[in-house]
């Protein structure tokens, strides 16, 4: 599933102090808002902020308020910042000024992660913590180790959707040091590929999304054609992929333990 945040980055007005009331408006924003905010700013996340295949952060968000009915809610509790969302005040129906917004566009690489991160840390007023998120961030990717099976991978899902480029999963893809079988392709950013078409451009890994061993519907049983079953599976929980933020260094971490686990799984002789 991929899920949109239409946003451009941008802070309206300059905060003399820290906020005392932030409202998230959409699921992306509710991690950095929790990352980066004191408990006591934090008035209420999004709809699904207590989503555990959305928020990659839903241990820490069930402590608090999730919108139901935002338009009506976010006039109630008057916060002094709303993050996340592009038209701010008018969304709500709220006269210009009333507060102070910052809106998201949805992160498709780490570097944008990163420009995210120090905007919401200070527009929350911590800056501080912004600079010590990414110190970790970064300390933690360096020390990955290099995978010792690469190859070509398709981030496959449920009804032969594929990611492309310019995503977030495919600067995962080249950080981990695969390369993405929809550039290879010429794909854009979201394309649909049949099994047929899959099977013949012959990927090393298949990406998945974690929780798709089963078959729920149509759209996850062609994850399970047998012709597919030859080929090597990472999986990776939807949550860390479809938001930047911090769990964007989880993403990074399973996946390269999970290239040298399976190619020593799909090498080991079979009984």
């Amino acid at each position: 599933m991929i899920l949109a945040a239409f946003c451009a980055l941008s802070l309206t007005g300059a905060a003399p102090v820290p906020p005392k009331r932030i409202v998230s408006l959409n699921t992306c924003a509710d991690q950095y808002v929790l990352a980066l905010a004191d408990p006591a700013q934090i008035a209420a996340l999004s709809p699904y902020g207590h989503d555990p295949e959305l928020s990659a952060a839903v241990g820490k968000a069930r402590a608090f308020r999730t919108l139901k009915r935002p338009s009506e809610e976010v006039l109630a509790l008057r916060p002094d910042l709303l993050i996340g969302f592009p038209s701010g005040d008018s969304v709500v129906g709220a006269p210009p000024g009333r507060w102070r917004t910052l809106a998201l566009a949805s992160a498709d690489s780490h570097a944008m992660i990163l420009a995210q991160i120090r905007q919401v840390a200070a527009a929350v007023g911590h800056p501080e913590r912004g600079e010590a998120m990414i110190a970790r961030m970064d300390r933690d990717l360096a020390a990955l180790p290099h995978p010792k099976h690469r190859g070509v991978a398709a981030y496959y899902q449920r009804r032969g959707y594929m990611t492309g480029t310019g995503t977030l999963v495919d600067d995962l893809m080249r950080r981990v040091g695969l390369v993405n079988l929809a550039a290879r392709l010429g794909k854009p950013a979201l394309s649909q590929l049949s099994l047929e078409e899959m099977i013949a451009a012959r990927p090393d890994w298949l990406i998945v999304e974690a929780g798709s061993e089963k078959v729920v519907d149509q759209g996850t049983e062609m994850l399970h054609h047998p012709i597919l079953r030859a080929i090597p599976r990472i999986r990776v929980p939807q949550a860390w992929t479809v938001c930047g933020g911090p769990a964007y260094v989880d993403a990074a971490r399973s996946i390269t333990a999970q290239l040298d686990g399976a190619a020593q799984i799909n090498a080991a002789p079979r009984p």
